[in-house]
């Protein structure tokens, strides 16, 4: 038998949940004037080699990047930003000035280790704005996202960082250089500290972290400008009911953010980890050889929000109507009183003649709220065995009484 690869998993039982995670992302991104934008899922590599960054795990260790049959070297995915804005500079968007909002959805591809609400094949739900360099529309992304999962009824922290500008970074990361030198630190961090020494703060081993622990603080080494515009942040969130943590260790895992860095992390997949994440990069439109142009936006994870949504929905509410017949011959009636039902109710028909215990297990199963039933003695009297699977009310009603009792619930 053929099955899927590791790490690859097919969305088939809860495709419901994933299509509603999809709806809510979507109507709240358009709320905030964002237009859905659809990218390919194969690249050129050197796309997020130069975005994502020679010194992130994800070039170095994750990418599914193969020669194609023109011996070009291409790869799936691995994440959103930076084919959103190769297509934004592709379709000189950059040279036509003002702000263009986006946000798109789909799969993602990065071999790594199979976990908990982690896949080789992921899906994520992303915004991006360009153009705008006000912290106002940081503010609104970060409240985008507060919104989504707020509506999606997920409890989060919220963590916020400054990761300084191309004036304020150069300095820090030369005290930050020094203070690693004098650090034992893990063989990937040495690596880091040559290409990319912020992102040692990211390190999840546990001696390096304990190592980290009286490292220079970026929040301690902004200019003035980026760092009116973390107290900006900070208090537009404030004022408009949005908590936070400032986490001065927080940089993300990919190369091309500046100032503002975010992420809202949950515990409900047990250890605590990001469900939604972005921020600002103001440099990389420019770096993937695009006019200079602001940008803004975030990730989120949709398999971590499917597996907290699905642990909590175990014991979900009973929804539609499992409509059946006790003997064949009514099979037909059952068929046209579905079609009829289905205008307006989410209505479940069995084809299938059974004796009553056996149908009121099919839809106890199937998680339905109305049980209705039609056999001999209800075609005589046209009415219909109803029965409520919440509740227990069970009656039998004329079916020209259906549509009122229905509407009842």
């Amino acid at each position: 038998m053929i099955k899927a690869l590791r790490g690859m998993k097919d969305i088939i039982d809860n495709g419901n949940l994933y299509r509603h995670i999809i709806k809510i992302c979507e109507e709240t991104a358009e709320n905030f004037g964002y237009n859905f934008v659809e990218i390919p899922k194969l690249e050129e590599t050197s796309l997020f080699i130069r975005s994502v960054g020679e010194s992130s795990d994800i070039v170095n260790k994750e990418m599914y990047e193969f020669k194609d049959k023109s011996d070009n070297s291409i790869c799936l995915r691995p994440e959103g930003t930076a084919g959103v804005v190769r297509a934004f500079i592709e379709h000189k968007f950059d040279k036509a000035g003002g702000v263009r909002k986006y946000f798109y959805h789909g799969s993602m591809f990065r071999y790594e280790r199979p976990q908990k609400g982690r896949f080789r094949e992921f899906h994520q739900f992303g915004i991006e704005c360009f153009g705008e360099n006000s912290v106002y529309e940081d503010a609104s992304v970060i409240i985008i996202g507060a919104q989504i999962l707020k509506r999606l009824n997920i409890k989060t922290t919220l963590k916020i960082n400054s990761l300084g500008d191309k004036n304020c970074m150069p300095i820090y990361k030369e005290k930050l250089v020094k203070f690693l030198n004098s650090q034992t630190l893990c063989d990937d961090c040495q690596r880091r500290i040559k290409t990319n020494p912020i992102r040692v703060l990211d390190c999840k081993n546990e001696s390096c972290q304990k190592a980290l622990q009286n490292a220079p603080l970026i929040t301690e080494n902004l200019n003035d400008e980026c760092k009116s515009d973390f107290e900006k942040l900070k208090e537009i969130l404030t004022k408009n009911n949005i908590e936070f943590e400032v986490d001065p260790k927080l940089v993300r895992g990919l190369d091309y953010y500046t100032k503002t860095a975010f992420e809202f992390v949950s515990d409900e997949l047990g250890s605590q980890s990001a469900v939604l994440g972005g921020g600002r990069y103001d440099n990389l439109v420019e770096y993937l050889g695009g006019k200079p142009t602001f940008g803004v936006g975030f990730a989120l994870g949709i398999e971590r929000v499917m597996e907290i949504l699905s642990i909590r929905n175990k014991e979900e509410k009973r929804d539609g109507i499992y409509l059946c017949a006790l003997d064949d011959k009514f099979i037909d009636e059952i068929y046209s009183l579905g079609l009829d039902l289905r205008k307006k109710y989410k209505v479940e028909v069995s084809y299938e003649a059974k004796n009553p215990a056996k149908h009121l297990k099919s839809a106890d199963n199937l998680n339905k709220l109305i049980f209705l039933c039609i056999g001999e003695n209800e075609f005589k009297n046209n009415e219909i065995w109803y029965k409520n699977l919440e509740n227990g009310d069970n009656q039998k009603i004329k079916l020209s009484n259906l549509e009122g009792k229905l509407n009842e619930q």
